[in-house]
């Protein structure tokens, strides 16, 4: 379990693909590499992998051909920044909103303007998802803890402040880049409870 508030900004430095998974080594600048745990968890730019080796500037996953075929790690090349954050501990801040590291979807970035210092992010989210998503509600992109600004259709909007320009991926984001999205776990069981309870009046 994660909070949405990234650590580190890493570097993919290899990248070696099969047509059943991936094994990706990712280099860490303020994340010392060493101490992530073999076996534990780590949310790489929303997804939740397990770290499988690592030495004191870089560690490697393997994911699995679903976790490929479900989020943007399919297009992760040698150069990709991913945005980091270790596993939740007990006793530890949550500043942020419950994150699972479970992608809901994809989403494409259809628009960034300029409003004052910070910047405002448009995504296009598919269908199926848009009921999860809320004004004012919860929303992880590429792992990063975000509130929902407004909602039209099957676009939503976010804005990004200057810090989290400098210290995430969304300083390199341009449009028409794909994200992995999760929505809002509560959302979800809330929406899951209003359909289980229409199914038992029909």
């Amino acid at each position: 379990m994660f909070t949405g508030l990234i650590r580190d900004l890493g570097i993919v430095a290899s990248t070696r693909k099969t047509v059943y998974d991936a094994l990706i080594t990712i280099k860490t600048k303020k994340l010392p590499a060493d101490t992530l745990a073999l076996g534990a968890s780590i949310c790489c730019n929303g997804v939740c992998v397990t770290v499988s080796s690592r030495d004191k500037k870089q560690f490697t996953v393997l994911a699995s051909g679903e976790t490929i075929s479900k989020t943007t790690l399919g297009d992760w090349d040698k150069g990709t920044l991913v945005n980091l954050e270790p596993s939740l501990r007990m006793g530890d801040e949550l500043d942020g909103h419950l994150v699972f590291g479970h992608v809901d979807g994809v989403a494409e970035c259809v628009s960034i303007k300029e409003e004052g210092e910070s910047k405002r992010f448009s995504f296009r989210a598919p269908d199926g998802l848009m009921p999860y998503i809320a004004s004012k509600g919860s929303v992880a992109i590429d792992g990063v803890s975000l509130t929902v600004n407004e909602v039209e259709k099957n676009v939503f909007g976010v804005n990004i402040i200057p810090h989290t320009l400098q210290h995430t991926r969304f300083g390199h984001l341009a449009k028409g880049k794909k994200v992995n999205i999760e929505i809002d776990m509560l959302a979800r069981y809330v929406a899951r409870r209003l359909e289980y309870g229409e199914k038992k009046k029909a």
